[in-house]
């Protein structure tokens, strides 16, 4: 669980005039996740190619939804054959489904600015449910006049239930990588238009 940092702006609910549909900015957002390896450390990778839509409700958090859009061989470890790996039928296969997509289905807000976001989760040709911990962190104008609202979120899942089941043994014991993934998500997004708050 996200831990809260209460010098943050109070909660979405408490700000009304977020209310409004908003595009992600990939430059200044961050899809990431991280994974066990050799059952010793963490490796760490990014998607670098996604795009979303945010229709907010600020007086009614739990109206909101969530649309995010991730091309899967867009990742990038730090090791190209490592990803090219990834991208490869053994994982991702992205020649074949090159897109991984959420959608969420409700939003539960838990107290002050976190909010429990619950959807679904489509990688390859499996579409399962997943829920996603959020905190709100703010809302304002940048320099140069668009209005942004931002979002750190998290999520843990077990690869293979999408079907991502690909694994070695270890002499020593164990396995390459942990089915057990950590996905982690730091939003910024700008309002493309402002509805009425309902």
């Amino acid at each position: 669980m996200i831990q809260r940092d209460n010098t943050t702006a109070p909660a979405l609910g408490a700000h009304p005039a977020v209310t409004g549909a908003y595009t992600i900015d990939p430059v200044h957002s961050t899809i990431g996740f991280s994974v066990r390896h050799a059952m010793i450390t963490n490796v760490r990778g990014r998607f670098d190619r996604f795009e979303g839509l945010l229709v907010l409700d600020g007086s009614a958090p739990s109206r909101s939804e969530a649309y995010v859009s991730v091309q899967t061989d867009s990742m990038d470890t730090g090791a190209a054959d490592r990803d090219a790996h990834l991208a490869g039928p053994d994982f991702f296969d992205s020649a074949t489904f090159p897109l991984m997509t959420f959608h969420s289905t409700g939003i539960v807000p838990l107290g002050d600015d976190e909010f429990r976001l619950a959807g679904s989760l489509r990688i390859k040709d499996i579409e399962l449910p997943l829920d996603i911990d959020v905190v709100f962190g703010g809302a304002g104008d940048d320099a140069f006049g668009n209005h942004r609202v931002g979002f750190a979120g998290s999520a843990t899942l077990r690869r293979s239930d999408w079907g991502l089941a690909w694994n070695t043994p270890l002499d020593t014991g164990g396995v390459l990588i942990s089915d057990k993934v950590t996905l982690t998500l730091d939003i910024s997004a700008i309002r493309t238009e402002q509805e009425a708050a309902a």
